[in-house]
């Protein structure tokens, strides 16, 4: 199986590099999760390989930062568009400079392939990547974290042929521990408006450590000497779940102002709560879309009389319903 690997690092022949540790920092802010992943792999053959990195994403995730050291070298990825980034990463590996390129895979647009080069025998390669996601809302009003076990080079993703199908994240993805020979560290670090209730696993954790009276900020960890034998999920539980929410996120001091890394922005979450009346007439799922006016006549009061609310106001009380 292991040359029909599909993800992980691979030489230009599909065969798996060994892959020596994985450390996963999780990072939750209400609804959304950025995760950072540093894996490490090592050339135990007896001549140079050259190498490509193959990591699947969720559909609805965006990379925001990828690195990657060989022994004192380390390169930051830079956005290029895409034919000058190839011929660069192709004139540094003719020059003999050591050069990485990060491509969606033209196979599936939820894979990244890497080519990282030219990796010396006996060298290591510690790649670091980090993605943006949104958390699926369960049956149960819980949050739904996953991290597919697919960089295990003896694991086969169910509904797979190997040739870069379909990834799966369910119930028969995992491999007995003693074929897998390397461990996993994961931790999760939880911030929330509302409070925390619990947090579960489908894998052994210790105990939740919240980090204010409030429970609103917390962390968790994988128990000690979990092996990656199955996909890892997490279930997040908070209060008031249907409530309306808002987080907002300061501006990178370090960018320009006016810009989209430069400036200050709001995440609004909405999760109503219908009806159960509601719910049985339904169908099929509906695309809710909310419109608020926000120009200069809502200033304005939406009656003649002098004890008329104001139309802003009146949005506001609207919008706290859901």
């Amino acid at each position: 199986m292991e040359g029909n690997c599909c993800c992980g690092l691979l030489t230009v022949n599909k065969e798996p590099v060994p892959l020596k540790g994985v450390d996963v920092e999780v990072t939750v802010r209400d609804h959304v999760a950025t995760v950072a992943a540093t894996l490490l792999y090592e050339n135990k053959e007896q001549s140079p390989i050259e190498a490509i990195f193959v990591f699947p994403l969720p559909s609805d995730a965006a990379v925001c930062h990828f690195s990657a050291k060989i022994g004192q070298s380390e390169v930051v990825a830079q956005v290029r568009e895409k034919q000058k980034a190839r011929e660069e990463y192709d004139d540094a590996l003719s020059s003999g400079q050591q050069a990485f390129l990060l491509e969606e895979s033209e196979q599936s647009p939820d894979m990244f392939s890497l080519s990282v080069g030219s990796l010396p025998p006996g060298e290591s390669a510690s790649i670091r990547l980090e993605y943006v996601t949104e958390l699926a809302v369960q049956a149960d009003d819980s949050l739904r974290f996953c991290l597919p076990a697919v960089l295990n080079p003896r694991y086969q993703p169910r509904g797979s042929d190997g040739t870069g199908g379909t990834i799966s994240c369910g119930p028969d993805t995992s491999v007995p521990a003693s074929l897998v020979p390397y461990s996993l560290s994961l931790s999760a670090s939880v911030c929330s408006p509302r409070r925390i209730t619990k947090v579960e696993s489908n894998c052994s954790l210790d105990p939740v450590q919240y980090l204010n009276q409030q429970q609103t900020q917390a962390t968790v960890k994988l128990a000690s000497g979990h092996k990656f034998d199955r996909d890892v999920e997490l279930l997040l539980y908070y209060k008031d779940s249907h409530l309306p929410t808002a987080v907002v996120e300061a501006g990178c001091e370090s960018a320009k102002s006016g810009t989209l890394m430069g400036d200050p922005v709001v995440m609004l979450s909405l999760y109503p709560e219908f009806p159960p009346a509601v719910m049985s007439s339904m169908t099929k799922s509906g695309e809710f879309l909310f419109v608020i006016d926000r120009s200069g006549s809502m200033d304005c009061s939406m009656g003649s009389a002098g004890c008329s609310q104001m139309r802003i106001e009146s949005a506001k009380a609207c919008s706290s319903c859901y």
